[in-house]
């Protein structure tokens, strides 16, 4: 069974930090890319950040970019979201979610929502004073 497993949410000042893990099982690890997706009171899921795990390569979207880093620890099987300088607009349900590589790998699609297979439950990150 495939399961993923989000963690590390709460709430943080503005200007704070957090990190987010997404614990993976259930699936051969290497031939999926991850991607962390948030979603707002009222607004639709929207893609922040994606893994490669095949190359390592990033993706972000344009909101995120220069505050937000993207990892993978394979011998963990977890994927981490670093948030710096977190602002009250990055209020949300963050969640994790498996897709093909080559989905990932692909730049048109990769932060799409719809292009993901499986999905964590997600974890709440409150910015606020």
């Amino acid at each position: 069974e495939v399961q993923l497993v989000e963690s590390g949410g709460g709430l943080v000042q503005p200007g704070g930090s957090l990190r987010l893990s997404c614990a993976a099982s259930g699936f051969t690890f290497d031939d999926y890319g991850i991607g962390w997706f948030r979603q707002a009171p009222g607004k639709e899921r929207e893609g922040v950040s994606c893994i490669s795990r095949s190359d390592g390569r990033t993706y972000y979207a344009d909101s995120v970019k220069g505050r937000f880093t993207i990892s993978s620890d394979n011998a963990k099987n977890t994927v981490y979201l670093q948030m710096n300088s977190l602002k009250p607009e990055d209020t949300a349900i963050y969640y994790c979610a498996a897709a093909p590589l080559t989905v990932v790998a692909s730049p048109t699609i990769n932060l799409y929502r719809g292009a993901y297979d499986h999905w964590g439950q997600g974890t709440q990150v409150t910015v606020s004073s």
